[in-house]
């Protein structure tokens, strides 16, 4: 089993380039077999990380950022929940990798088994070490910085998604900038613009039509009215001419 740690070589953020040096030194400081894979510049890692966190595990804006670290296919978590495990002397449970003998992480798992069987539960409650006393301060201190890297990582995860992501237009239709949204509401309210302009004048000249015809039909109908009383005029003047030769 070989351990993938996605990382970007060329990360404008600080905060990210010292969670990525921090899960690589803590792994070679392990021993633990593990590939270094670039997503900066290699758009097949970065497209295959993306596709394989889950969908539980992804941040709001559903672009998970570097480093995230699996175990072949199999995904193990992002720095936050690595620092955990660190934390809980649990990194080989959390790579998916048995501890070493001897180790922290092997000697917890085996006082968890001895109490899971009953037997010697009571050795469970020995004295802390004195250098493990002492680190609960170092990680406090570890803490504190970390949400002070939490803090300029929130600031510069803009600038990061950018460099990280040059070709991020070209893979989803939804990753418009503030501009191109405003352009596509100006081009819609465009188009409404025009639909309503040449509705309203088509309506203008469907009025116009009707008008006309109007016009034409009572134009029609005077000119047989005055058809018909001059067809009289003449009958009357015939009528009283006729009536004259008598």
């Amino acid at each position: 089993m070989v351990i993938k740690v996605f990382l970007a070589s060329s990360s404008g953020s600080t905060a990210i380039k010292k969670k990525q040096q921090d899960v690589v030194g803590f792994l070679e400081a392990l021993k633990v077999d593990y590939t270094q894979l670039d997503i900066a510049c290699n758009e097949e890692n970065r497209m295959w990380m993306r596709q394989n966190v889950p969908e539980d595990r992804k941040p709001t804006n559903g672009i998970p950022l570097p480093p995230q670290i699996f175990n072949e296919a199999s995904y193990c978590g992002d720095y936050d929940t690595f620092f955990d495990a660190k934390e809980d002397n649990s990194v080989y449970a959390f790579l998916g990798l048995p501890p070493p003998p001897g180790s922290k992480e092997a000697e917890k798992a085996d006082k968890a088994d001895i109490v899971e069987n009953g037997t010697h539960a009571e050795e469970t409650n020995t004295e802390v070490p004195v250098e493990e006393r002492n680190g609960n301060t170092h990680r406090e201190e570890e803490k504190l910085q970390q949400a002070a890297d939490e803090e300029e990582e929130a600031q510069d995860g803009e600038e990061e998604e950018i460099t990280e992501g040059e070709t991020a237009d070209k893979e989803t239709a939804g990753d418009e900038t503030p501009m191109e949204e405003e352009e596509a509401v100006e081009e819609a309210d465009e188009v409404t613009e025009d639909i309503q302009a040449h509705a309203e004048e088509e309506e203008g000249q469907e009025e116009e039509d009707l008008q006309s015809e109007e016009e034409e039909e009572l134009l029609q109908l005077e000119e047989e009215e005055e058809a018909e009383v001059q067809e009289d005029e003449e009958e009357d003047l015939e009528e009283t001419q006729e009536e004259e030769a008598e």
